[in-house]
């Protein structure tokens, strides 16, 4: 493995032209194309924007801006559309409040809380277990993007409301979250139309404050979670908001993932082989219990892998609260930097034959070797995902329960296309047929 070469220099280039970075495709060729031109570090001039703007791609200054120097840093431009959405959860929110707001949130995502919701995980992939059963039958096909989307999209619903979820998803139009599903687009419109969920929102959230026994899901522990300083709870606007965000995030990231490692297995036989081995060795019958899940090392391994070549956040950015030095460069207050995991991990200074799929990279003795900010793909530092861990379980038990029993293939005819929005989807859902091991 190589270790980072230095390339860093007083004046960093960039291209003469202004442009504004957003989570969008045209930005995505940008930077493909500035990186092989200007190298780790960036200065982009704004166009709209105000402020100095620099794109960095090396693992030592991130480690700096992330983790070091990390309150000199603010959630930056970068998130002005997610907050139209979430509101001010803890995705988007800084200081204080975001603080606050994390240490109240943080125990709902300990192993003793997700290995009791990791049951309504494995209740969810058994019923798919049983519909691949007739369709492997009939030698069907299934739209592999659309169903890990749906499957986690009543994950994270499930894990948040759990007895109520039935309530909640049973009225004549189905699943009111559905939206989410539906439509890729995540722009105004979609968050006006999710804000009128709140509503339904606040109803669930009104029942269980005046329940006596309450199950213990993230719901629960949200609304018992209480301040250390103040020994306040949330209010309901803050409980809305970090709700949403769970939601929409929550299920998001982890579809992503799912539909990634279907896709890496089905163009990798000796991988998918290999993970079928590990399955099949483990001291199980139709599925693991939770530690059993997650002991299963080179699935995880298989899971980091997607991670590194298919980040689902794919640029963020970070705002500079007063002037700094990161490496050789002046960072003026007021600056945006923007971040992308896609890029650093495919960054040669760090990965050998980085645009390969590759799981052995994250085995114990790979891991020890490579620079440890090489790997972000939940951030870094105090800002660090919140749920990393649930969405790997979650990864987990799908494949574990589904991989025992089935291969999938790719039908998809055309090449494959990014779609680089808010999250790193693919253009064209893949289709996949279903076959019996």
């Amino acid at each position: 493995m190589s270790t980072a070469k230095s390339k860093l220099s007083s004046h960093p280039g960039g291209p003469e032209n202004p442009y504004d970075l957003h989570t969008i495709a045209d930005a995505f060729d940008k930077l493909q194309t500035w990186i092989a031109q200007y190298g780790d570090v960036i200065s982009i001039p704004p166009l709209k924007r105000k402020d100095p703007c620099f794109f960095i791609n090396n693992a030592d200054m991130l480690k700096h801006i992330l983790v070091s120097n990390h309150k000199n840093y603010v959630k930056g431009a970068a998130f002005d559309r997610v907050k139209l959405l979430l509101g001010n959860g803890i995705i988007v929110s800084d200081g204080t409040f975001w603080r606050k707001q994390r240490r109240m949130i943080q125990p709902a995502f300990g192993k003793e809380v997700i290995a009791e919701i990791f049951q309504n995980m494995k209740g969810c992939n058994f019923a798919i277990l049983d519909d691949w059963q007739k369709r492997a039958a009939e030698d069907g096909t299934i739209n592999i993007t659309d169903l890990t989307n749906e499957l986690a999209l009543e994950i994270i619903l499930r894990a948040i409301f759990s007895i109520d979820f039935d309530e909640i998803t049973r009225g004549d139009d189905g699943n009111p979250f559905s939206i989410l599903t539906d439509n890729s687009t995540r722009d105004l419109q979609l968050a006006v139309k999710f804000r009128e969920l709140k509503q339904l929102l606040q109803k669930f959230i009104d029942k269980r404050r005046q329940a006596t026994d309450r199950p213990n899901d993230f719901l629960t522990a949200f609304i018992e979670a209480r301040d250390k300083d103040s020994g306040e709870a949330m209010t309901d606007k803050e409980l809305l908001d970090e709700l949403v965000t769970l939601i929409v995030a929550g299920s998001e990231t982890s579809a992503a993932t799912m539909n990634w490692v279907w896709y890496l297995l089905s163009q990798h036989p000796e991988v998918e082989a290999k993970v079928h081995a590990e399955i099949d060795a483990a001291s199980f019958d139709d599925a693991p219990d939770f530690m059993q899940c997650i002991e299963l090392s080179y699935l995880k391994q298989v899971i980091e892998e997607a991670l590194r070549l298919y980040p689902p956040v794919w640029l963020y950015s970070r705002k500079a609260i007063d002037d700094d030095t990161v490496g050789s460069f002046e960072i003026p207050a007021g600056t945006d930097i923007f971040i992308s995991p896609y890029f650093l991990h495919r960054n040669k200074d760090y990965w050998d034959d980085a645009d390969a799929f590759n799981p052995e990279r994250f085995s114990d003795e790979n891991i020890k070797k490579r620079h440890k900010f090489a790997f972000i793909p939940f951030s870094a530092g105090p800002r660090r995902c919140i749920g990393d861990f649930f969405g790997t379980v979650e990864a987990q038990i799908h494949f574990a329960i589904l991989a025992r029993h089935f291969k999938l293939r790719l039908q998809n005819t055309e090449a494959l296309e990014l779609e680089p929005e808010v999250n790193l989807r693919t253009k064209n859902p893949f289709i996949m047929k279903i076959e019996r091991r």
